[in-house]
């Protein structure tokens, strides 16, 4: 058999076989984007899967007791931390007592009655008030007739009429009955009885204005000299001191704000400001009194309440949250959002995601569209509220409030669920099957 030669330019073999080359190389280089892509995708998924949204109807919202505000700019970091309780100074506190003994003959207040200074709060009777009365008028009567006396022995002594002896015992008795009325009037004033008539009772009134704390007499009683018949207290003066150990002393200053939550009540946080310093430890502790006084309260405080307290000893302040505002899942923390999204927005946002899910699986996006579904009648609803999870940082915690950094852009304004947050994580929960598990 003939033998043909092929008489091929080498150009032509070397043209063939880059192309063959360039050709594979093509297809792995598309291999490898979709392979990126698939991975971007799926990072992107699993991204998306920790900020869900919830959705409750009116009676979800109001059962919950879900309260909705904004970040609170909070010193955390450079604090002090200190015990205390609530103090009433002396001045602000009096008990009620009496200088003449007298039966109680009525009562005209009640304990945690509040009450001004000067008001009558009970009265006593005594016959030795109505002696006291009378020998006040007696004295005042005798009083004018030595004052005109004095003056006319005092005329004649300087004419030489009558002699110096005379007007000397004149003026002695002027002299001693004044002495006298003028302290039978103090009497009466301290005692608050009548300078005009006789009259066997007399008026027990409040020294300060506050409330009636204590009442130690009844009816009928016989009421002892120096014995406290009742208490009032002013707690509008009420301040806090804080105990403070001496290697902290040095950074206590007056001026200094002072936040603090009452130990046994809820978390209400009640501002102060330090204005003394005690010079002296207490109760033989190597711990001192910082005195700050109340600026805010809106709840009744009363003298012992013990409190943590927080002293701002520095000036950087970081957002924070009420500790109720963050919920933890799958080992990260969110916070909840309210949107404001209206019905043909977001049935648009499930309509573009029905479209991304069915490129990955029908099934999948046939599941999808039912929950559209679900959730575009429920946008036809009145009163749904549609919330966000935000995934966010926590930081220092103190006082019932933590600081947190976003990890997403969220709106200046933005409606954050301050109290509820759990609520509306169950519900999250368990409208997920009981899941909540997101890999």
């Amino acid at each position: 058999m003939k033998k043909i030669k092929l008489n091929i330019p080498l150009y032509i073999l070397t043209a063939a076989f880059l192309f063959t080359g360039c050709d594979k190389k093509t297809d792995n280089s598309k291999e490898g984007n979709n392979n990126a892509q698939a991975e971007e995708a799926h990072n992107h998924e699993e991204e998306g899967s920790a900020n869900k949204e919830v959705e409750l109807n009116e009676a979800q919202f109001k059962a919950s007791s879900i309260e909705l505000g904004t970040y609170s700019m909070k010193n955390l970091s450079e604090v002090m931390n200190a015990n205390g309780y609530t103090k009433l100074p002396p001045q602000n506190q009096a008990d009620v007592s009496v200088h003449m003994t007298g039966i109680v003959t009525s009562i005209k207040i009640v304990e945690g009655q509040e009450v001004k200074k000067g008001q009558v709060l009970a009265t006593l009777e005594s016959p030795e008030f109505a002696q006291l009365q009378e020998a006040y008028l007696t004295s005042k009567n005798n009083l004018e007739f030595l004052e005109l006396e004095y003056d006319r022995q005092k005329i004649l002594s300087e004419e030489n009429v009558n002699s110096k002896k005379v007007f000397q015992r004149t003026k002695s008795d002027y002299e001693i009955e004044k002495a006298r009325f003028n302290s039978l009037d103090k009497q009466l004033t301290m005692l608050h009885l009548s300078k005009t008539s006789v009259n066997s009772v007399m008026a027990i009134t409040a020294p300060i204005s506050g409330h009636v704390t204590e009442i130690n007499i009844t009816l009928g009683a016989n009421a002892e000299v120096g014995k406290p018949l009742l208490t009032i207290v002013d707690n509008s003066k009420l301040h806090v001191d804080l105990l403070i150990y001496e290697k902290d002393l040095y950074k206590v200053k007056p001026g200094q704000t002072v936040r603090f939550v009452l130990t046994n009540q809820d978390n209400t946080e009640i501002t102060g400001k330090v204005f003394n310093i005690s010079k002296s430890f207490e109760n033989d502790t190597k711990s001192v009194a910082v005195h700050a006084d109340i600026v805010n309260s809106s709840q009744s405080l009363i003298p012992g309440m013990y409190v943590n307290a927080l002293i701002d000893v520095g000036k950087r302040e970081v957002q924070a949250l009420p500790n109720d505002a963050i919920v933890r899942a799958d080992g990260r923390e969110y916070i909840f959002i309210l949107e404001e999204v209206h019905e043909h927005d977001e049935k648009e946002g499930h309509s573009h995601d029905d479209g991304h899910d069915h490129d990955h699986d029908h099934d999948a996006t046939e599941g999808h569209s039912h929950d559209d579904g679900h959730a575009h009648e429920h946008d036809e609803e009145e009163g749904m509220y549609h919330f966000q999870r935000v995934e966010v940082k926590t930081g220092t915690s103190q006082l019932g409030y933590t600081q947190v950094t976003v990890l997403q852009k969220i709106d200046d304004d933005a409606k954050i669920v301050l109290k509820g947050a759990y609520y509306i994580q169950s519900h999250l929960i368990k409208s997920e099957g009981g899941g909540g598990h997101h890999h």
